[in-house]
């Protein structure tokens, strides 16, 4: 049995999305408030695809005065929680629509 080269093993990637935001170079996150979560004034903002939902999870904390005991969540589609050391960029290329990537913050368990 002959062995399988990795490199030729990767998947193709679309031409759709992946090519869009690495001329982009930023992703388009929309930042939803649910529950009891305050609302953010601006909700838009360009993401850098490294970044990590740790990092969005520490902006929204600041952005929204969070105290550091109190907990924050965020959800994608309304149904799941990624980890902390996602990539903006996967879940753009998995869930992301529109040219956009929607994360639901909220300071209780809503989803999932």
């Amino acid at each position: 049995m002959a062995e399988q080269n990795l490199d030729s093993a990767k998947p193709s990637v679309p031409t759709g999305s992946t090519q869009q935001v690495t001329k982009k170079k930023k992703i388009d996150v929309l930042l939803k408030a649910t529950g009891d979560a305050p609302i953010m004034k601006k909700r838009k903002w360009a993401v850098e695809p490294t970044n990590t939902i740790a990092g969005i999870s520490d902006f929204i904390r600041k952005y929204i005065k969070c105290d550091p005991a109190e907990s924050l969540f965020i959800y994608v589609n309304q149904a799941f929680s990624p980890s902390p050391d996602q990539t903006i960029l996967n879940l753009f290329e998995c869930f992301g629509s529109d040219g956009k990537l929607v994360l639901h913050y909220c300071k209780s368990e809503a989803w999932g």
